[in-house]
Order: structure tokens, then C-alpha cells, then sequence
């Protein structure tokens, strides 16, 4: 049988690697909601998987995961993390408001 070449790219060591997916969709409200955590005094980084954010503030780290509303569905990647995580604050957030109060519970 003839060898085939699996669905790879080579990467600039020269190593395949797997095929980048595409970037997943960024939610509506995001740049809302980042403007607001930032201003506030956070630190965030916009990571995509397997949350939207990760957040600083005042010694505290938070994971977060945007929706567009609070009827939004996790996916099965969102879901399996949020039941499995472990470790410090993981939230959900839909509006600006929300991510404030977040931070706020510190103070």
C-alpha cells in the first residue's frame, strides 16, 4: 500500500504538525468587557481556550468565559472544563457589570 502524508503542515523546525483551526468566533460583548475589567485596574489576557480570559487582580487570577447572554450554551470543551476545573475563580460573564462585580468580591 502506498504511504500517504497525513493532513500536516511542516512547521519552521521542519517537524509536521497538526493543521491550525480556524480562530474560534470572539463574542459581541468582549471588548466590553475587557475594556471595563482593564480599566478597573485588571490585568487580562484574551487566551481563547479553554476559556475567553484570564484575569489579574490583586493577587487573585480569575478564568473567565464571555457569552453574548446568560441563555448561551457552553460547548462540549466549555462544559467538560467548567466541570473538571480545580483550581481558582472560573466564571461565566455576559455583560461588563458582571465582570466588575467579579473583581469587586476581593475588595
Amino acid at each position: 500500500m502506498p504511504w500517504k502524508r497525513a493532513n500536516t503542515n511542516r512547521g519552521c523546525n521542519g517537524m509536521e504538525s497538526p493543521k491550525m483551526r480556524y480562530a474560534a468566533r470572539v463574542d459581541a460583548n468582549q471588548d466590553q468587557i475587557v475594556s471595563a475589567l482593564r480599566a478597573a485596574g485588571a490585568y487580562v489576557w484574551i487566551i481563547g481556550l479553554p476559556v475567553d480570559l484570564l484575569v489579574g487582580y490583586k493577587g487573585h487570577t480569575f478564568l473567565v468565559e464571555i457569552k453574548t447572554n446568560s441563555k448561551k450554551k457552553f460547548t462540549k470543551l466549555q462544559t467538560d472544563f467548567f466541570e473538571n476545573w480545580a483550581g481558582g475563580t472560573l466564571a461565566r460573564i455576559d455583560n461588563p457589570e458582571a465582570a466588575l462585580r467579579m473583581i469587586q468580591t476581593l475588595g
